[in-house]
């Protein structure tokens, strides 16, 4: 495996997988996530995550609904969180590959890119 930058990522789509595709080993998605900003591991890598801090309710849930069509579009679905009305996060993982592909990786770079345009500020949790 090659890794790519968040250019590279955010200029593919998405592809189905309905099983059959095999998740990335963890020192592939230690390699790739390197090229993205504030992405991190969770549930001992079977998914990354990144927070948020919206301006305000509203444009937390702008931004999140903005992800949505993006996840239609790409047909690869993540987890969408708002809380204390402007804290913002999601997770990815690929369900049927049992931990991370390219998908999630090709999403997270287009889910910056929408972030950057709707202003919001890359977070950690507490």
């Amino acid at each position: 495996m090659i890794t790519q930058t968040a250019e590279q990522l955010s200029s593919k789509r998405c592809t189905a997988c309905e099983g059959g595709v095999d998740k990335f080993s963890e020192t592939q998605v230690r390699e790739q996530l390197k090229a993205l900003s504030g992405w991190e591991l969770i549930d001992e890598g079977p998914r990354v995550r990144k927070d948020w801090k919206a301006k305000d309710f509203s444009a937390g849930m702008e931004f999140l609904n903005r992800v949505a069509e993006l996840a239609e579009q790409e047909g690869h679905h993540p987890d969408l969180h708002l809380e204390g009305y402007r804290h913002v996060w999601i997770a990815l993982s690929t369900h049927a590959a049992g931990g991370l592909t390219e998908n999630d990786f090709i999403l997270a770079a287009k889910i910056d890119q929408l972030a950057n345009s709707a202003r919001l500020n890359a977070w950690r949790s507490p």
